[in-house]
């Protein structure tokens, strides 16, 4: 029963989150959109950071150019490993990192594939000129930094044995 009632509040957390984090990312495409589109770049810090508007069809770097359906197929397969790996992950404190970096994760997938499939392309904004670094959004962020965290922590605290779960034979 206690397990039952964890996974119920994770649940309601993580989905409040996951749509929290969703909605600020659509509401900046949204901003992006209205007050960026069609004008030139607005320069916050010279020669480093600005917000320019960009209609991405692609991925990173103009990779896959115009693959919607593909993407969308990607981010529905995400989706349920999303699920299955929410489902699986033991619902205790050592494992409270890796659900927060799930629910990031998949707040960045939905933010992009919520623009891919109303909108047929992604809106970026976020450009680091100083870099020529490609033009970004929140979703991005999400997920950028939550699979880097991901790494940091499947490296440096999770050991082999605390990925049981993952096993078809883990009874939790």
């Amino acid at each position: 029963m206690k397990r039952e009632k964890s996974l119920g509040i994770s649940s309601l957390v993580g989905l409040f989150a996951v749509v929290i984090l969703t909605s600020l990312d659509q509401f900046a495409k949204h901003l992006a959109a209205a007050f960026l589109a069609g004008h030139p770049s607005v320069i916050l810090i010279p020669g480093v950071l600005e917000l320019k508007y960009l209609e991405n069809t692609g991925m990173a770097f103009g990779l896959l150019e115009g693959q919607k359906l593909f993407f969308i197929l990607i981010c529905l397969l995400f989706f349920l490993l999303g699920i299955y790996l929410f489902i699986r992950i033991p619902k205790k404190q050592y494992y409270l990192p890796l659900l927060v970096i799930l629910f990031v994760m998949l707040s960045g997938a939905a933010g992009n594939f919520i623009d891919r499939v109303f909108r047929g392309y992604v809106v970026d904004f976020i450009y680091f000129s100083l870099i020529d670094f490609p033009i970004f959004n929140l979703a991005d962020i999400y997920v950028v930094c939550s699979s880097i965290l991901l790494v940091l922590f499947v490296c440096l605290k999770y050991r082999e044995d605390d990925f049981a779960f993952l096993s078809p034979k883990y009874k939790g």
